[in-house]
């Protein structure tokens, strides 16, 4: 069986990755996901906001006291020219590539595209082998318009392109209002992945406090259907790679994405639940199953049931809709 794949650019022994998430955090997890059976090891996030303090940091104690020791401060370096970041991830992103003998993936999670860039480079120079930038916005200004948010992701990608020569992956959001035309525009800025979908974590009320608190739960298998969706209709219609993620608990989630056309699939949830050695489970559940469906290789099975392949593309479509509910409706009265 011959699960090889490409992904934004990087030969992989198979599909399946292990996407951002606390695990990461440390070598020993890293290694252990190595062991287990992943490709390729996504990092966790290291935020806009963790760069922006350091930064402040640094520039406070740079201008304290300027008056007084004013000539002191020829001996530092400007601001512009100070490579500043977070030695803690920078140094694990290190030891992590070090270590291991897959790709590890660098990720940036912030909002807007200042600073990107430079800690892009920094994480390229520390042995990532690629980037995976994660946009978590939610536009809850009144006055900010959807292009403009749209164009706020473009400037992210073109920022973080021009300054590494790795390949660079967006974690896409699922709330454009045409999320094809999103997707070719970020293809033709330079993503050489697009990661469908970013999963927004959204909060609850504490009604015995009156208060606003986070809330986490692990995705479900039924979260699949969003992104096989438009795995499937992008397919073979954008040169970037199509990654997926959200709802992966088995191998048979695994197969759908792949017969949907995604070039990766990614897990968070379920190792969380079961433990870093699931990742074997899914590799070797993967390779039964395609032998089961008479699948000699991942390329084979790739994209069989993408919009392009199957013999009623109107199932991606307002028609399947219909008959949903039509055949939910019949369902129901008999």
């Amino acid at each position: 069986m011959d699960l090889r794949t490409t992904y934004m650019g990087l030969e992989l022994k198979h599909p399946i990755i292990a996407s951002a998430s606390p695990l990461s955090e440390k070598l020993d997890n890293i290694k252990r996901m190595e062991d287990a059976g992943a490709s390729a090891v996504v990092m966790f996030s290291l935020f806009e906001e963790q760069i922006r303090h350091e930064n402040a940091a640094i520039e406070h104690f740079m201008s304290a006291g300027v008056n007084s020791f004013a000539e002191s401060l020829s001996y530092f370096p400007a601001m512009d020219d100070y490579h500043v970041g977070p030695k803690s991830y920078l140094d694990l992103l290190r030891r992590a590539s070090e270590a291991t003998d897959i790709p590890i993936i660098g990720s940036l999670n912030g909002t807007t595209s200042e600073g990107w860039g430079d800690m892009a480079k920094m994480m390229q120079e520390a042995g990532a082998k690629g980037i995976e930038l994660n946009v978590y916005y939610i536009p809850a200004d009144l006055d900010v318009a959807g292009r403009e948010v749209e164009q706020g992701y473009l400037d992210v990608v073109k920022s973080v392109k021009s300054a590494v020569s790795v390949p660079v992956a967006l974690k896409l959001s699922p709330f454009f209002s045409s999320i094809g035309h999103m997707a070719r525009e970020l293809d033709q800025a330079g993503a050489d992945a697009l990661v469908l979908f970013n999963r927004f974590y959204q909060p609850d009320f504490d009604l015995d406090h009156l208060e606003v608190k986070p809330n986490l739960s692990l995705s479900s298998p039924s979260e699949i259907r969003l992104p096989l969706l438009w795995t499937a209709i992008l397919y073979k219609r954008i040169q970037a790679s199509l990654g997926a993620t959200r709802g992966v608990h088995s191998a048979a989630e695994v197969l759908k994405y792949i017969l949907a056309g995604a070039d990766a699939v990614m897990t968070t949830s379920a190792l969380l639940r079961n433990g870093i050695d699931f990742l074997g489970e899914l590799v070797t559940g993967l390779e039964r199953l395609m032998a089961e469906k008479g699948y000699e290789s991942v390329g084979q099975a790739r994209g069989i049931m993408s919009q392009l392949n199957v013999a009623d593309p109107s199932a991606f479509e307002r028609a399947n809709y219909i008959k949903v509910l039509e055949s939910y409706e019949t369902d129901y009265n008999t």
